[in-house]
């Protein structure tokens, strides 16, 4: 990385109340002052605000705020601008090729966070929590982001690296004195330290179910025979008219997704087409992509209509579709057709012919009945994936794998003492748990690493 000043539009495109572009940078000062004559920003202090007109030349292009963020004490620690103005996209893209004629240039994408980071103001994982922090969708997924922006991860696996790399560091002193035969490093010890780094590395790797779950939503497929009333589940519990709602079976020939959030979670409602065998190519397109759905989906809604006489094709359907992860939840609908015996019944006869463990639920939604009960069903299952015991959640894919690696290197250091492998060999695996645990926070990383995480963000952050 260089030292260009660089510039950015860092809100949304389109029109809007305020727009603001930022500029970072050694000569952030000097390339702003050119067009901003009201004062001179050199000697104005950081953290201040300043009105004027934004000029090009004799041309007044707009009226600003100007906010000075002095190094270090700016987000990417370089001497920093940020531009408001009227939010019009055509005064933003006047205004930065003001910038850009003044000897700035456009940001690449996620740059200045990348300077932030290489600066040393963020690690790693918290450069990626600002883009989680920018992406949650719902309550869950910004409170795990906000407490990784806070170093919730960092401060977990430091310490963790701090107690094995002092091991490392004993380790490799004794090859220095391999000739002397003698052990700086307590085995026993250090098998203490691996049982502990092995806890909590597990307990870490666990987290991550649950930390997809709030990054990503829950996928539910809604699955059930034509007219068992999926369409009607998904616009009750929408509550809108999502889906199109008809007595002629086949009315769902594609799949609909929609997103539902409940007590702060995301759910991926998957409403499918009718599985039934059908000579109708496109609506036997659609049953193949609702049983593709299944399979990718952590909660499986069946429906069973209460008023069916005879339940054996649904029995078949569900025995091929669930899997021991997946969690299943039987539904006997349009309960306000029937008597309370008729799915007291219905139910009897599911709990007698499915040996896999399900919720059972009777519901009309039509007349909204025991609709809470489902939802509270679908929240219990995101809840229970939460560890009680660990306070910090891993949601991204890197940190997941990282974890994984330093957890297998750890294995294989307990190996060779159990062993007693040769110290070169011991070393040699003590050093790649411990740099395993680096890529984490940016301790150890490389070009195509940094690369491919920020390339990822938008262009302004």
């Amino acid at each position: 990385m260089n030292n260009d000043t660089i510039c950015a539009l860092a809100t949304a495109n389109g029109v809007g109340a305020l727009g603001i572009i930022r500029v970072s940078g050694n000569d952030a000062l000097p390339v702003v002052q050119k067009s901003f004559p009201a004062k001179n920003l050199e000697k104005q202090k950081s953290h201040t605000i300043h009105y004027g007109y934004f000029v090009d030349g004799e041309e007044a292009i707009d009226e600003v705020m100007l906010s000075i963020f002095l190094a270090p004490k700016s987000f990417t620690t370089e001497n920093s601008v940020e531009i408001a103005f009227h939010g019009s996209p055509h005064i933003g893209k006047r205004i930065l090729e003001t910038l850009i004629k003044n000897g700035a240039r456009m940001a690449k994408a996620g740059e200045f966070t990348l300077r932030a980071f290489i600066n040393g103001r963020i690690d790693l994982s918290q450069a990626e929590a600002i883009a989680d922090v920018i992406a949650s969708e719902n309550e869950a997924s910004r409170k795990v982001a906000i407490s990784q922006l806070k170093g919730g991860i960092t401060n977990e696996i430091s310490f963790l690296r701090t107690d094995l790399l002092n091991f490392v560091s004993l380790i490799e002193l004794e090859l220095d004195f391999a000739e002397e035969d003698v052990e700086f490093a307590d085995r026993s010890a250090l098998n203490q330290l691996l049982d502990k780094i092995e806890l909590k590395l597990n307990s870490l790797i666990e987290s991550f179910q649950y930390g997809n779950a709030i990054k990503k939503g829950t996928a539910v497929a809604i699955i059930g025979k034509p007219n068992a009333g999926k369409s009607t589940l998904l616009n009750a519990l929408l509550k809108e008219e999502r889906a199109i709602v008809s007595n002629i079976a086949g009315t769902t020939r594609d799949t609909i997704e929609e997103v539902l959030h409940i007590k702060g979670h995301a759910f991926r409602l998957i409403d499918t087409a009718g599985l039934r065998e059908t000579m109708d190519e496109i609506e036997a397109i659609g049953v193949k992509k609702a049983k593709e759905k299944v399979e990718n989906a952590h909660i499986l809604v069946y429906l069973a209509d209460a008023a069916t006489e005879d339940f054996s094709e649904d029995m078949e359907m569900i025995k091929s579709l669930v899997r021991d992860d997946l969690k299943l939840i039987i539904c006997a609908t349009k309960i306000d057709e029937v008597s309370p015996a008729v799915y007291e019944k219905v139910e009897n006869i599911f709990r007698n012919s499915i040996s896999y463990e399900f919720d059972f639920i009777k519901i009309s939604a039509v007349e909204n009945q025991n609709m809470q009960d489902l939802k509270n069903e679908l929240s219990s299952y995101v809840e229970q994936l939460k560890s009680a015991e660990n306070n910090v959640v891993i949601t991204n894919q890197r940190h997941f794998e990282a974890l994984g690696k330093s957890l297998d290197a750890v294995h294989k250091v307990k190996e060779a003492i159990s062993f007693q492998i040769s110290t070169e060999l011991l070393a040699y695996e003590l050093r790649n748990a411990l740099e395993h645990l680096g890529e984490i926070s940016g301790e150890v990383t490389n070009d195509e690493v940094l690369g491919n995480i920020f390339s990822k963000f938008c262009i302004g952050k």
